[in-house]
């Protein structure tokens, strides 16, 4: 990271920190995706499985990566303060703190797969699909969440294209695994949609390792001597993560988990819409990248400049960021309108699952636009560490509203499944409205802080 004076530096520094991250979150993206495509042509059964088990696992490993994510304002305000000499401590308390809460998940799901998958209405082999991927992946947890907080690290320091050449390194290993494991080639067990879950733990094994060697041994990250002079496990260092890290935490689990709940709720569905509706889900999750990495550049951004005090600098960069994540929505509609046959056949081959994801794609077209609007804006706010009202605001919006809504339309009206859809619509329009309310006020009141003149 450095300073900048002129728009056009500004825009060229935001997108040089940007496409690195894209990339980096796409191809991340590209795991589950491949995990869902690859199984789908292992069969229905598969791709459902591996459907309900990605629907239980992404919203809880987005609301924990939540967590992780506030070592990145946090390192973003040292650097843009020159406070260079904690660095090293605060990255060191977040790798203790992401093993911690690694091993609460393991735990957890332990207790918890078993009776959350028996409350819904499965196939006994999709259940059983379900249960061995959630338990594969597992495996890989504490390297994933490892890999986490280092590439926080990296990202914060501006350095966005280390994870990038990191992810785009795994990306094609974690596809061979895939073909390897889940159709059994070369000797490797034929195990479905189970072996694109064991695929992407090993997967988790190579990022993380690649990762400790980069920030041992490479410049700028070895200056900084992350893995020299270990300091004890201290928990005033995980407060002041946690502090940020939880709200950001649970904003974000509140978004997906809606996502999550639906999918829980369309189990009464037939296996081919359930089928269709996580094909649709995941080629349009794979488009949130886009905002997504918008948003987390804007931490990095504008945490700096409101370290360094350059409070309009830091409103600068908000603006950039929200107007280029609202241009690339438009895109993404017109290719997701133009593409819709053929990105439904990515999935699977069957006429019937194709044309029913054809439908559910129509719909993402419309909520991916509220998604380029609020997650840019939730990025901005996380670079003030200003992430209390945006809880409260997912909460209200997403559960409060929004699933309410899809609940009363499908069941309710003729739009059955697709009426939570719109309701999905509803929500992620509500939340988006009301952060860009926030971001308003926020920007007023570090303006009258740093010039109490200023009305």
């Amino acid at each position: 990271m450095y300073e900048t004076k002129t728009i056009k530096e500004k825009i060229k520094l935001f997108f040089i920190i940007f496409f690195p991250i894209l990339i980096t979150q796409v191809s991340l993206n590209l795991m589950t995706f491949f995990d869902t495509v690859m199984s789908g042509q292992a069969g229905a059964i598969d791709l459902a499985g591996v459907a309900i088990g990605s629907s239980l696992w992404v919203p809880v490993f987005t609301g924990i990566n939540g967590i992780l994510l506030a070592i990145t304002p946090i390192i973003s305000q040292l650097l843009g303060a020159r406070s260079y000499d904690s660095l090293a401590k605060k990255v060191q308390q977040a790798i203790y703190l992401s093993m911690i809460l690694a091993i609460i998940i393991i735990i957890l799901g332990g207790l918890f797969i078993n009776p959350i998958l028996n409350m819904m209405n499965l196939e006994s082999e999709v259940r059983f699909i379900s249960k061995y991927y959630l338990i594969s992946l597992g495996l890989g947890i504490i390297p994933l969440f490892i890999f986490n907080t280092l590439r926080c690290f990296m990202d914060a320091l501006g350095q966005t294209r280390v994870s990038m050449i990191i992810i785009l390194i795994a990306l094609p290993i974690n596809i061979i695994l895939n073909y390897l494991f889940i159709f059994g080639k070369f000797g490797f067990p034929e195990l479905g949609g189970i072996g694109a879950g064991i695929a992407t733990s090993l997967t988790y094994w190579l990022t993380s390792i690649l990762a400790i060697l980069i920030i041992h041994k490479m410049k700028p990250f070895k200056e900084y001597q992350v893995f020299s002079a270990w300091v004890k496990p201290k928990t005033k260092h995980w407060k002041e993560q946690l502090k940020i890290g939880i709200p950001i935490g649970f904003a974000i689990f509140f978004e997906t988990s809606i996502f999550a709940a639906i999918t829980l709720l369309m189990s009464e569905y037939n296996t081919n819409t359930i089928a269709a509706h996580q094909a649709a889900m995941s080629f349009s999750s794979l488009l949130y990248m886009i905002p997504l990495s918008v948003g987390m550049a804007l931490t990095i951004t504008v945490g700096y400049e409101v370290g360094a005090k350059r409070l309009n600098d830091a409103k600068a960069y908000g603006y950039i960021g929200i107007s280029g994540g609202i241009f690339i929505a438009l895109l993404n509609g017109m290719i997701l309108f133009l593409f819709n046959d053929y990105v439904a056949s990515l999935y699977n081959s069957d006429p019937d699952v194709i044309a029913l994801t054809v439908q559910f794609i129509s719909f993402a077209i419309v909520y991916q636009l509220a998604d380029a609007f609020g997650a840019p804006i939730q990025g901005a706010l996380r670079g003030y560490k200003d992430v209390n009202m945006t809880l409260i605001i997912a909460l209200v919006s997403y559960w409060g509203i929004g699933l309410p809504t899809g609940w009363l339309l499908a069941n309710f009206t003729s739009l059955e499944p697709f009426g939570y859809w719109v309701g999905i619509i509803v929500g992620l329009s509500t939340g988006a409205g009301a952060l860009l309310v926030r971001l308003r006020y926020v920007q007023k009141k570090y303006d009258k802080q740093q010039n109490p003149s200023v009305d």
